[in-house]
């Protein structure tokens, strides 16, 4: 630090106000570097208001609640040195299976530097574990299956060198399903609910004609998670809509139309329709091995935009080669 008597302050001798204003305007690495220069400064740079507004920016995007309350988890785990719950690697979570910590849906690869002062620092660990990739965090990924455009729970690990994520089955085997993943590709969780978990909807007796939603879906097994699928709330067969022009009644019918015009739209196939009962908030069987559970109105246009972009890119991803027409000169 420069001595104030040869005419020089430090940045610990001004204002506590135009302190925290510098301190806001730092990247992480300038934070970090100017952590290290005494222990006020280590405190300040450490803060996690400072370090929630850098996560908030960057990170937003993928990390939901849940995922902050998985690294309490960890944080919690790591301080009390629990060796029965952090294995020989030095790791913590649920990411190999069957261990004391099943209760995390996450996983830390390296817990031990947990155990020093940065342990203290709630915010500024969960970016540097984040921004590191040692800190796989539960978050949602849009995945093309088939002619299907589905979303599903996932684990995800950033890389910062090529600025992608890999994501891994949340459960189960945790496999790797795809790397390389652009932000496009993966957001936050909307509910913060277990992938195994019925979603008990709100909205049933809101939804109207038009409207965009997403519901839960799984095949063949209730024992596997379930995926999302994007829909629109359709028209009952009885409703005249076209000789209506002032609406019609769809709203009040107990029955509701769902129809999943993205990811069933392609050339030789039909747009599935799933008629439910707005009273039931249950799991229904189709008949066909098909399980569909609660529904969740979309309320984001942006949200809209996203399935609708990426429904552009499977159809573009399922037309065949075009053909080479071949001239002689």
């Amino acid at each position: 630090m420069e001595n104030k008597k040869e005419g020089n302050i430090s940045l610990l001798d001004l204002p506590e106000s135009i302190l925290d204003y510098i301190l806001k305007q730092f990247s992480p690495m300038e934070l970090c570097t100017t952590s290290e220069v005494c222990t006020s400064l280590r405190n300040k740079c450490s803060s996690n208001d400072l370090w929630e507004e850098h996560i908030k920016r960057k990170w937003d995007r993928v990390i939901g609640h849940g995922a902050y309350k998985e690294w309490e988890c960890h944080i919690t785990t790591a301080k009390q040195e629990n060796p029965l719950r952090i294995d020989e690697k030095g790791s913590l979570g649920s990411f190999y299976g069957d261990w004391p910590n099943l209760s995390l849906g996450s996983y830390l690869e390296n817990c031990q530097q947990l155990r020093g002062s940065l342990s203290n620092y709630f915010m500024k660990a969960l970016y540097l574990c984040l921004e590191g990739g040692t800190f796989w965090f539960p978050s949602q990924l849009y995945r093309y299956q088939g002619v299907l455009l589905i979303c599903q729970d996932v684990l995800l690990q950033y890389d910062s060198k090529t600025d992608t994520f890999e994501a891994r089955q949340q459960h189960g085997d945790c496999r790797c399903i795809r790397k390389n993943l652009r932000w496009d590709m993966v957001r936050a969780p909307q509910l913060e609910i277990d992938p195994y978990q019925l979603h008990v909807s709100c909205d049933l007796h809101n939804l109207h004609p038009g409207d965009h939603i997403e519901i839960q879906f799984r095949a063949n097994n209730r024992q596997t998670p379930f995926d999302w699928w994007y829909a629109v709330v359709g028209h009952l067969d009885t409703c005249d809509k076209k000789q209506n022009q002032c609406g019609c009644d769809c709203d009040q019918s107990e029955m509701v139309v769902v129809e999943f015009k993205h990811g069933y739209a392609y050339p030789g196939t039909q747009t599935r329709r799933l008629v439910l009962k707005r009273s039931n908030n249950g799991e229904e069987d189709d008949g066909r091995g098909y399980f569909y559970g609660g529904i969740r109105k979309i309320q984001s246009e942006q949200e809209i935009d996203t399935w609708n972009r990426l429904f552009r890119q499977s159809r573009v991803l399922q037309q065949p080669p075009a053909c080479i027409l071949r001239v002689r000169v």
